[in-house]
């Protein structure tokens, strides 16, 4: 039987994403700010599932799980939105001026300044109050990944993007901007990039069309890599049935290799150019964190090895290099370290 379309459990939780509204006005924000109180200290770490994993510029591990976002400095966990109730948070950010940015799947994107939170939805000009990711640009704008497009805030207020626009889907999963200025977004049809005045959409690898980006990344040589799938055949047994092929691909600005078979829901590539991915070995498979070997990455078959493998219901997230050369990443339970020779869980 052929493999129909099983999105497994990450992907999942995207499905809502059709039913978001679409919407390119500029709006004025309006304030909307929550005092802070205080920060709360504690020993435990996130107990849920971790969806991203970064660093500040002090060296703060920060850890965006469902129930709370964390700062651990090496010793203890400061839950920074015990203030905060109901949101399930997708990512968090340092910005170059130091402030705290908090994605959520439904209540839009928090800034902290660590005086005060302030508070954006769809009400104060985003286009969907699902944000999956967040990104500064080198001009410092910061860029938020929703259900409804992609948004730009800088600083006063939002510009939203759409479908409209010419986005390739108003589901927009990732942001990355390249050495070139280029801006380019993962949604769940084709990945495209922004030069600051159209969109280009990349709709065909090696004539088969691309179907979710979850991911992307430029590497230290320029390449841009994408990970998700695409679109194999169409024939189903009942009706318009899509068969989907999964994997890790790269781009030199002229074509595309596929690199890996295996599902892949986040990239990273470390100081040494090793690409780390986490994702399914195939659709509905067990889940694994990866490394390909940056002296293979061009052979045929490179050298995978598998750092960790959570097999069940499992999922693993988001990936961070920490400025000790450590991996981190999030799972269904809670966030892990690796030091290159054993592993730690929170």
């Amino acid at each position: 039987m052929k493999l129909y379309l099983r999105i497994y459990i990450l992907f999942s939780v995207f499905v809502f994403f059709t039913s978001c509204k679409e919407s390119n006005q500029i709006k004025q924000q309006k304030e909307n700010i929550l005092v802070e109180k205080r920060d709360a200290v504690t020993p435990d770490g996130p107990k849920g599932m971790v969806r991203n994993v970064r660093q500040d510029k002090n060296g703060n591990i920060l850890i965006a799980s469902f129930q709370d976002v964390f700062r651990y400095n090496g010793k203890s966990f400061t839950n920074l939105t015990n203030n905060i109730k109901s949101p399930s948070f997708w990512d968090v950010l340092e910005d170059r001026k130091g402030n705290l940015w908090f994605a959520t799947k439904d209540s839009g994107v928090y800034f902290y300044n660590k005086k005060t939170i302030q508070h954006f939805t769809t009400q104060n000009g985003l286009p969907s109050n699902f944000v999956a990711s967040i990104y500064e640009d080198k001009a410092g704008n910061v860029w938020l990944a929703t259900g409804g497009g992609a948004s730009r805030y800088d600083g006063k207020k939002f510009r939203n993007f759409t479908t409209k626009d010419g986005l390739s889907s108003n589901a927009v999963t990732s942001i990355m901007e390249d050495k070139t200025g280029k801006l380019w977004f993962g949604t769940r049809d084709e990945p495209c990039y922004y030069d600051g005045k159209k969109f280009t959409a990349f709709k065909k690898i090696n004539g088969k069309t691309f179907y979710n980006v979850w991911s992307i990344i430029e590497d230290q040589k320029g390449n841009i890599w994408f990970g998700g799938s695409i679109l194999k055949d169409r024939k189903g047994e009942k009706g318009d049935t899509l068969v989907l092929e999964f994997g890790l691909w790269r781009y030199d600005g002229k074509t595309y290799t596929k690199v890996s078979n295996r599902g892949t829901s986040i990239i990273l590539e470390d100081k040494k150019g090793n690409i780390w991915t986490t994702g399914a070995v195939k659709p509905n498979g067990y889940w694994v964190l990866s490394r390909y070997d940056q002296k293979t990455l061009y052979d045929k078959n490179p050298k995978v090895t598998e750092i960790f493998t959570l097999k069940g219901m499992g999922m693993l997230c988001g990936i961070l290099e920490a400025k000790d050369g450590s991996i981190w990443f999030g799972s269904l339970a809670g966030v892990y370290r690796y030091d290159g020779m054993t592993l730690k869980e929170f």
